[in-house]
Parts: C-alpha cells; structure tokens; sequence
C-alpha cells in the first residue's frame, strides 16, 4: 500500500526585521520528491504563536503592502498588553488570529494548484526571532 502520509520540518531565516518570505518554490520541491504525481492536500503549518501563513501575489508589491497594512491594523506601540520583548511585540502575538498559521492547499497530479499569481509565504512581524520552523505534511 503506498504511503498516505508524509511530513517534513523547514527551517526558515527571517532575520531581525519584517518579512514576508516565499515558501512556493520550497513546497514544489517537497511535492516533486513526496507526492510523486499523486493528487491530495498540502498543509503547512508553523509551530510559533507569533507567525502566520498566507497565499497572496509577491513580487509585485503587495508583500510590502501586506506588511504596511499589518502595521496599520496592529500598530508596534504600548498599546499592549503582552508586553515583554521588543517595544510593540504584543501586537506580534495577535497576528495569527488575522494571518493564520496554517494554510491547506489542493495538490493535482503532484503539483500545487495555485491561481497564476498566488503564492504561499510566511508572514514574521515579530523581529526577536531570527528563525522559523514550517511543516509540510502532504496527505494523498
């Protein structure tokens, strides 16, 4: 019987400062290698209470407007209440209630079936920890 299931673990540099870093090219290969031209669900999942996942357009700016419309939304002022870390880092643990950290996608004969222009990201407001951790689990 082949295997139903399969998961693998990424690590991810975000660095000190905002980012939205793109995971298609990671979650291709890890369907190339695992799903090996099977239909089914691709769900990744990271394991931080202060990341989220999202499928938007990167490239053309909007990755800089998710993350400036963040800032809008959720200020990094005293505002609140979770305050230790750096100043505004409250804000950072309310992010996934808005940017999920989770994200489940179809996958069509081993190939993720996103729109032209989607991408899969990683969406790290929080500037105090430099790396993520990002399970892929694909179920055919």
């Amino acid at each position: 019987m082949p295997e139903t299931f399969t998961t693998r673990t990424l690590t991810v540099a975000t660095g000190s400062a905002e980012t939205v870093h793109d995971l298609t090219a990671a979650c291709s290969a890890f369907l190339r290698e695992q799903a090996r031209g099977r239909s089914g669900l691709l769900n990744v999942f990271t394991p931080h209470a202060t990341a989220g996942l999202a499928v938007i357009e990167t490239g053309a700016g909007s990755d800089h407007d998710l993350l400036e419309s963040l800032r809008t939304l959720l200020p990094a002022d005293d505002r609140w209440h979770h305050r230790h870390g750096s100043p505004g880092h409250g804000r950072d643990h309310v992010l996934p209630a808005f940017v999920p950290p989770h994200a489940t996608l179809p996958v069509v004969r081993g190939e993720l079936a996103l729109g032209t222009w989607q991408s899969v990201v990683l969406v790290d407001t929080n500037r105090d920890n430099p790396q993520r951790t990002v399970r892929l689990s694909f179920l055919a």
